[in-house]
């Protein structure tokens, strides 16, 4: 497989999942991160102990200068970029009346801009190359929204739109734009929820279980391969808001 990859907050939780799904495949993968360098540094040596080498680098895709730095070591090193997963983000839970200027400005730029920023830096390369890739990591509260997460719900539900206009602009240049929902989904980003509170909501799910990082990476495997599919927001949540 000669198609680069760059995985944005894939360090982690479905990030890593991607990572180790497409490496499997045979893709050419840079793993960006920006604090977990311990996490990403564990993924690239158990990759390469069964014969797969990734790349790995530092940015915090928040900021213009280092999104441009990461789209630049992927084209320098690879020649190319075919495809950008938009998935570093961050969550909050608090009360909106409390939400400061600071908190709504710190989720924005890590959920919505960093997201404007390596895309507008790797669709210059894709549109030249008239071919390219680009799925982006929503939420299922990008379409329902949710209680005490106003600041988080609306960066999603802008990635949504992001996604559809994008889809448009870029169809002609052979380039798909799309984005994934996932509901709740078992990562470290649900730590806060008690055993009680994770049994309530299977409960709400008709599959009754909580979602597995794996099936979003499966997702965005099938996204890749597809040449059909564009400007969708493809929600797996077992059924949790249909």
């Amino acid at each position: 497989m000669d198609k680069v990859v760059v995985v944005t907050g894939g360090s982690k939780g479905i990030g890593a999942e991607i990572v180790k799904t497409l490496a499997n495949e045979g893709y050419k993968i840079v793993l960006n991160y920006n604090k977990s360098e311990e996490s990403a540094k564990k993924i690239q040596e158990d990759l390469l102990n069964n014969g797969i080498k990734i790349e790995i680098f530092k940015a915090d895709v928040s900021k213009r200068e280092e999104s441009k730095k990461l789209i630049k070591f992927t084209i320098e090193k690879f020649n190319t970029i075919d495809i950008l997963i938009n998935n570093a983000g961050i969550a909050q839970e608090k009360i909106f009346t409390n939400i400061t200027e600071e908190d709504w400005n710190y989720i924005l730029q890590n959920n919505l801009n960093s997201a404007f920023y390596c895309t507008q830096e790797a669709v210059t390369e894709m549109i030249h190359n008239k071919k390219g890739c680009i799925i982006n990591v929503s939420s299922i509260w990008g379409i329902t929204g949710a209680s005490c997460e106003v600041a988080y719900s609306t960066t999603k539900a802008a990635i949504n739109g992001f996604t559809k206009a994008l889809a448009k602009e870029l169809g002609p240049s052979n380039i798909r734009v799309n984005a994934i929902a996932p509901g709740i989904i078992d990562t470290q980003m649900n730590n806060n929820l008690t055993a009680e509170e994770l049994e309530n909501i299977k409960n709400e799910i008709p599959l009754e279980k909580i979602g597995k990082p794996k099936d979003i990476a499966k997702c965005v495997k099938w996204l890749i391969e597809d040449e059909y599919t564009t400007g969708q927001i493809i929600s797996i949540n077992g059924g949790w808001y249909i």
